[in-house]
């Protein structure tokens, strides 16, 4: 038995901020964009990973949520508490470079972690935690 990932959710909290964040600053594809019960989820992917998407969905998606537990959701979400997403990258620095020259929240700029890897941190639009992290070279 083989399991793979397919999918993975990150809670954005304005798809049109979120959009050209994913797609023109870290070169995502956008692979579908639905609308449901006024929520909208947008898939986004590498072109590299055909087979592994990323959902853009509401920080709260559920119609029948309550507006305090809509509220708070909201305020987490803008604490950078939902979610966090590493990428994987074969120029940590270069990445860096091209996220920041776009105007990304910086985090943390690259350096060698004691784990084995050089990565760099950003925050995404609706303030997501989001890691790219290269192999060290032995």
């Amino acid at each position: 038995m083989d399991i793979t990932l397919s999918t993975c959710f990150i809670a954005v909290d304005d798809h049109d901020k979120a959009i050209p964040f994913y797609r023109d600053v870290l070169g995502l594809e956008v692979r579908n964009d639905v609308g449901f019960e006024g929520m909208r989820w947008v898939t986004v992917g590498s072109p590299s990973q055909p087979d592994v998407s990323i959902v853009l969905e509401p920080p709260l998606a559920d119609p029948n949520a309550s507006p305090a537990d809509r509220q708070t959701m909201a305020e987490l979400l803008a604490k950078g508490l939902l979610r966090g997403v590493l990428f994987a990258t074969d120029d940590c620095d270069a990445t860096f470079e091209r996220i920041r020259a776009a105007g990304g929240e910086v985090l943390q700029e690259p350096m060698d972690q004691p784990y084995g890897v050089r990565d760099c941190a950003f925050r995404d639009p609706a303030g997501n935690l989001l890691r790219f992290t290269q192999p060290l070279k032995k």
